[in-house]
Formats: C-alpha cells, sequence, structure tokens
C-alpha cells in the first residue's frame, strides 16, 4: 500500500472522501453478512441435507478460512492493479457466489461456493482498509475505521436476523439472494464515487507469498479439521506441524530481502503484533459467540429459527451503536485503554454467557445481557487494533493488511472450529464459553505488550 496514493481530495478527509467512504462500508456490510448469514439456519440446512453438525460446520469454515488464507495475497493485488479496481471485481464475484450457493444441489457444492464467497471477500476486505488509509488521515482516520467497524456491527446484526427470519418465512436457500444485489450494487457505486488509485508495479515474490499462504492454510485447516477427525488425528498433526515448518521457513527466506513479500522484521513491530493478537481473541470469542449460541437455543431449548436469531440481535446491536463513538473516545484516552477496557468486557460477556448455559447466568436477561457485553467489548477492541495496524511498518504493505485480516478472521475460524470439537463430543457450551473468556484474557496480557514506535 502506498501513502502517496492520494484521492482527488488528497486524502484530507473532505466531503467527497466521506462519500466515497459509501460503497465500502456497503462492502464490509455486504461481507460480513455473507459470512454469518448461515449461522442462524445451519440446523436447517444441516437437517435438510442430512448431515450432522461436525460435517455442517464447513459451511462456516470454508468461508472463514478459505478468506483467511488468500488475505496476504488479496491484499498484494490491491498494491499491484489497483484497489478501486480489486473491490468492485471482488464485490460482483461475491454477489455471483451467492446466487450460486442459493442453487447449489448438495453440501459439497455449498461448501464449495462458500469457499469462493469467502475468497472475493478476501480480495474486498484489505482494499477497504488500504482506500481508508489513503483517504483519511490523523483522528479522521480513526473515526472512518470507526463507521468501518460499524458496517462489520450491522452486517453481524442483519446477519443472524435476516438468515433466521429468510429461512423460517422462504427457506433455507432464500438466505443467500441478499448478496446478489448488495454486491452489484457496491461495485458499481465504487465505480463511480471512489477516486481512481495508481496500480504500483510491485512484483510479487512468489516464494514468500506461497509459504505464508501454505502457513496459514495448514495452519488454519489442522485446527478446522479437529472436529471431523478428532484431536489425536495424524492429519491434524501432521497439518499442523507443516504449518509450522512453512511460517520459519517464510521468515528465513524473506529476512534481508529488498523485495520482500512482506519484511518479516515488521511482524514484531509492538504496535502490529499487539494490534494481531488483540483481533485474534476478539474474533475467537466473537466466531464462537455467533455459531454456539444459536446452535445452543436451537438444539438444546428447540428455539426456533426466528427467535434464536432475534436473542443473539444484541450482540452487534451493541457492536453497531458503540463503534462510531470509539474514534472520539481513542482521540480522547488513547488507543490502548480504549483496547484494554474492550477486551476487559469481552472476559466478563463470555463468563456470562458460559454461566448462562450451564443455569446459572439468570435465563433470557443473562443471555441478552452476555450478548451486549460481549458486543460492546468486540466494538472497543476492532477500532484501535485495526488503527493500530494501518499506522504500523506492516500496514503499509498490502500484504501486511491482508496479515492483520487474516489473523482476524483466522480467529473467527478458530472459535467455529472450537465449538465445532468440543460440542462433537457432548453439549458442553460452558466448556465453550469458558475457553472463550480464557482466550480473550490472554489477548488482554498481549495488550500490555511493550511500547508504540516513535511515529
Amino acid at each position: 500500500m502506498s501513502g502517496s496514493n492520494q484521492g482527488e481530495d488528497g486524502g484530507d478527509g473532505g466531503r467527497g472522501n466521506w462519500v466515497a467512504l459509501v460503497p465500502l462500508l456497503l462492502g464490509t456490510f455486504t461481507g460480513t453478512l455473507a459470512n454469518t448469514i448461515v449461522n442462524v439456519p445451519l440446523s436447517l440446512i444441516l437437517d435438510d441435507l442430512g448431515v450432522p453438525v461436525s460435517a455442517g460446520s464447513l459451511l462456516v469454515i470454508a468461508f472463514t478460512v478459505t478468506f483467511a488464507v488468500l488475505l496476504p495475497v488479496s491484499g498484494w493485488l490491491g498494491d499491484r492493479y489497483g484497489h478501486r479496481r480489486v473491490f468492485a471485481a471482488a464485490m460482483a464475484l461475491l454477489g455471483a457466489a451467492s446466487a450460486g450457493a442459493a442453487l447449489a444441489p448438495d453440501l459439497a457444492a455449498l461448501a464449495v461456493l462458500r469457499a469462493v464467497q469467502g475468497a472475493a471477500t478476501a480480495a474486498m476486505l484489505p482494499t477497504v482498509m488500504s482506500l481508508i488509509s489513503v483517504l483519511f488521515e490523523g483522528g479522521r482516520r480513526g473515526r472512518a475505521l470507526g463507521l468501518w467497524a460499524a458496517a462489520n456491527g450491522i452486517g453481524q446484526a442483519a446477519g443472524p436476523t435476516l438468515g433466521g427470519g429468510l429461512a423460517t418465512w422462504f427457506g433455507w436457500r432464500s438466505v443467500f439472494w441478499p448478496m446478489l444485489p448488495l454486491g452489484v450494487a457496491a461495485a458499481i457505486v465504487a465505480l463511480r464515487l471512489v477516486p481512481r488509485d495508481r496500480p504500483r508495479a510491485v512484483p510479487l515474490e512468489w516464494r514468500g507469498a506461497v509459504l505464508l499462504t501454505l502457513a496459514a492454510g495448514l495452519g488454519l485447516g489442522a485446527a478446522s479439521a479437529v472436529a471431523p477427525l478428532g484431536p489425536g488425528s495424524p492429519v491434524v498433526w501432521l497439518s499442523a506441524l507443516a504449518g509450522v515448518a512453512a511460517a520459519g521457513a517464510f521468515i528465513a527466506i524473506e529476512r534481508g530481502r529488498p523485495d520482500a513479500f512482506l519484511p518479516p522484521r515488521l511482524l514484531l513491530e509492538t504496535r502490529y503484533l499487539r494490534s494481531c493478537l488483540t483481533v485474534l481473541a476478539q474474533m475467537f470469542c466473537l466466531g464462537a459467540t455467533l455459531l454456539g449460541v444459536p446452535l445452543y437455543l436451537t438444539t438444546q431449548k428447540h428455539a426456533e429459527t426466528l427467535m434464536a436469531g432475534a436473542l443473539l440481535l444484541l450482540l452487534p446491536i451493541a457492536m453497531s451503536v458503540l463503534a462510531p463513538i470509539v474514534g472520539v473516545l481513542m482521540e480522547r484516552l488513547g488507543a490502548r485503554p480504549v483496547l484494554r477496557c474492550g477486551l476487559l468486557l469481552l472476559v466478563a460477556g463470555q463468563s456470562l454467557v458460559a454461566a448462562v448455559l450451564v443455569g446459572y447466568g439468570g435465563g433470557v436477561p443473562g443471555l441478552l445481557a452476555a450478548m451486549f457485553l460481549t458486543g460492546a467489548g468486540v466494538a472497543l477492541v476492532q477500532t484501535p487494533a485495526a488503527t493500530g495496524a494501518t499506522r504500523s511498518g506492516a500496514g503499509r504493505y498490502g500484504a501486511g493488511l491482508g496479515l492483520f485480516n487474516l489473523l482476524r478472521f483466522g480467529g473467527s475460524a478458530l472459535g467455529a472450529a472450537w465449538v465445532a470439537a468440543v460440542l462433537d463430543a457432548g453439549p458442553a457450551f460452558g466448556t465453550v464459553f469458558a475457553g472463550c473468556a480464557a482466550i480473550a484474557a490472554l489477548g488482554l496480557l498481549s495488550s500490555f505488550a511493550g511500547p508504540d514506535p516513535a511515529s
């Protein structure tokens, strides 16, 4: 990513820049919607296709793993071919894949099309962050990223609720159709409103790109395979070890290269490392909540899918309402205090979910309170982490922002895999969310990692 590629307003946050933000927010909303819209009607999909929960979790994991694995390379695509152009193409592909998912004849086809949705969203997200970084500077960037986080929250709100309603009224296939007009609209509006950016002749250091992609794919694949294969499976352990080996080879080969795909030394900058670790913990909790709570409500309490979506709604509402305020809080209090407050709220929210689901948390009122605390925690973590990543040395590379988002949504995939792995052995929902609270606590500890470098 190059900070020299200014838009028509020179990155001053003028009216033109705020107007250009509209299609970027619409694209973010659509990608988030595509990710979460299957969570509530998942049990209906599984019943109709005749597959168990452990296999059906592939519909969640196929999106998030594909999305996460392709993020570093997709960040390079924006640098090489232009962020606006890649954004528009990705949104059109997302719409087409969603239409295909609505017509899928079986689980295998549906999983493949979910993976295509994930690939399209992977190509979209780093371009959004790169364009926001170019169009907005200083405090305006924090506010713009707050609106971006709000779009994420609104997508989280609309996904479970819209998915539950459409599946109840029109069948589960109807949940995929909304992304078609939304994706096409985002592509068209972006071409009209987003300033054209200049593609850069950035060579692809293919060895680094392949090794980083392999490390991500093997690591996340190993975690995702725990549920269907079991934690003792040789496939799980061999994949994990191969992922670690690929990561080590990436560091060894790329270190010191002037044309590195992503200089490894930048990954250890405290601002970037802290942003990655805290957002991974945040998304682990969010991914587990958005999958585990609806499964609990529909399988243990036999709630209707529409009711399950409604009970989940307070989480993304809290995210949406608080996200625009976070930028202002960061200006007044600083990024790290806001970040730590969010992680504390996540620990409290996930602990309360665990208590409610084992019968000690006050039933529906307790669950609603837990959803609010979790949503507030996510809102207070997401914007400071994203802002820190864009201001870091690694954030000046499309691949750096891609890797940040890989860990962000990789955390969601790991959270979903954690839910599937625990529940495959029995309905131990308390264990699921006690584990999530522990992950949030580890994220809080990582927020104390070293001072920021001098800007």
